[in-house]
């Protein structure tokens, strides 16, 4: 089986992906912090299927990490990730130093846009800024011609689409579905850090989703019943924490009353003392 081919250096990288296209070849990339799992395959696999050449980063970025967070001990798993980037062929991967990326003395910054603001923006106010930063950065070491992201960071996929669009990056941006578990819980990284008991509660988030979406499917056209009802569920199945819980409009973000076109249902929640994320876009039922 062919290995990945490993580069640390970004411009070492960025030549080889330059002479890719200059041959004609169409260049994906997949930007991770590593601790890679099938939802972030299914993303390599996406731009397999559409790309000549396969670029994978694997950099656990710090400056999206605020203080009190778990970056020190976000799992970092290269020799297994590498093992699992082993099935495409080509794939190249980019494990950077943090120097390679930020040099010292580096002070400039990416502001992300306005849609990162609400919910987690609420919560990690630097959180976005870091994001931009560094997948600007990151498209800056991979001038690639696609760049494919899960839909389960939703704000996070809409904040890069927008800083795409406003500063002209010349990168086509995919978003692609969540992979989640047999049993419905949403694939992550984080998902290792949760006891046996503590991933039984978790299941209550893909649960309130479904539930959330069957109503409206049935025609239920208020977002505050809605919310009401899922909170209320998550509460009864142990979850004592609950960052936020929305119904917004899928490009603004903004928060919507009454249902009447598609949205997506955003939910942030701490379950022990992981902090996991879900969402699920919905469209009413058709109206006659």
């Amino acid at each position: 089986m062919p290995q990945p081919q490993v580069f640390h250096d970004p411009s070492q990288l960025r030549a080889e992906i330059r002479q890719a296209q200059a041959e004609g070849k169409r260049v994906g990339v997949v930007p991770t912090m590593g601790a890679l799992h099938e939802g972030h395959l299914s993303l390599a696999a996406e731009s397999a299927a559409t790309c000549d050449v396969t670029v994978v980063t694997i950099f656990v970025n710090p400056t999206q990490f605020a203080p009190g967070e778990d970056f020190a001990k976000y799992p970092r798993t290269l020799e297994a990730d590498l093992q699992l980037l082993s099935r495409f062929d080509p794939v190249w991967v980019l494990v950077p130093e943090v120097e390679a990326i930020y040099p010292p003395g580096s002070t400039t910054v990416v502001k992300a846009p306005k849609i990162a603001l609400p919910w987690e923006g609420a919560f990690r106010p630097t959180h976005f800024d870091g994001v931009a930063t560094v997948v600007l950065k990151l498209f800056q070491a991979c001038p690639a011609d696609a760049a494919f992201f899960g839909q389960k960071d939703f704000q996070q996929v809409r904040v890069i689409e927008e800083m795409v669009r406003d500063l002209l990056v010349p990168i086509e941006v995919v978003r692609c579905p969540i992979v989640r578990e047999e049993d419905g819980l949403a694939m992550s990284s984080r998902n290792r850090y949760l006891s046996a008991e503590e991933r039984e509660v978790a299941l209550s988030i893909s649960l309130g989703l479904n539930d959330a979406a069957e109503r409206i499917a049935a025609g239920e056209t208020s977002a505050e019943s809605l919310l009401h009802k899922m909170e209320a569920s998550l509460r009864s199945a142990g979850i004592g924490e609950i960052d936020y819980l929305a119904v917004a409009d899928p490009r603004t973000l903004e928060s919507v009353q009454t249902i009447s076109a598609e949205v997506v249902i955003l939910v942030a929640v701490r379950v022990g003392t992981t902090r996991l994320i879900d969402n699920m876009l919905v469209s009413p039922p058709a109206s006659n």
